[in-house]
């Protein structure tokens, strides 16, 4: 039986057809056309499909859209701060952080929900932040150099108002 799904994503109000056995990422990807957020392995292991469910990271292909019905949910398209990249965003593109691009947006995701929290996480903070993002091009080194930097601009925003 099918549901009429109410959310608000990306800070609009969104509606779209689910049934019970709909996943959040194939709610956002064909029926709202958010495809930013990656199908990759459907099981919850490479953090491809992460979005934020009320601000918490979320694995979107193993979350039953029912299940965040009336919630607030966040997916790459809606990091940016309108035509301004946010600076984690801006810091994986200046950095070079991203090889092929396929686990960018949930490692963008990821970053920006534990930087925005606490813009001087550390090194380990930021593993264990990232812990559930796999990227098989990288290596990691300049994902971390870029989410320092980006917090380290969160940080002098912060401080600037």
């Amino acid at each position: 039986m099918t549901e009429l799904l109410h959310l608000e994503v990306n800070g609009e109000p969104a509606a779209c057809k689910a049934d019970a056995s709909t996943t959040l990422l194939e709610a956002l990807r064909y029926e709202l056309g958010l495809t930013g957020s990656k199908q990759g392995c459907d099981k919850g292991d490479c953090g491809a499909c992460t979005v934020l469910v009320d601000g918490e990271p979320t694995l979107a292909c193993i979350t039953l859209a029912l299940a965040v019905d009336g919630q607030r949910v966040t997916t790459v398209e809606g990091l940016a701060r309108g035509p301004e990249l946010h600076p984690v965003q801006d810091c994986f593109d200046e950095l070079g952080a991203a090889q092929c691009g396929f686990c960018t947006p949930g490692m963008l995701v990821s970053a920006y929900a534990c930087l925005e929290k606490n813009p001087d996480a550390t090194v380990d903070e930021l593993k264990h932040a990232l812990s559930g993002n796999l990227c098989r091009c990288t290596g990691y080194t300049k994902i971390f150099e870029a989410c320092l930097k980006a917090g380290a601009r969160l940080k002098a925003e912060r401080t600037a108002r």
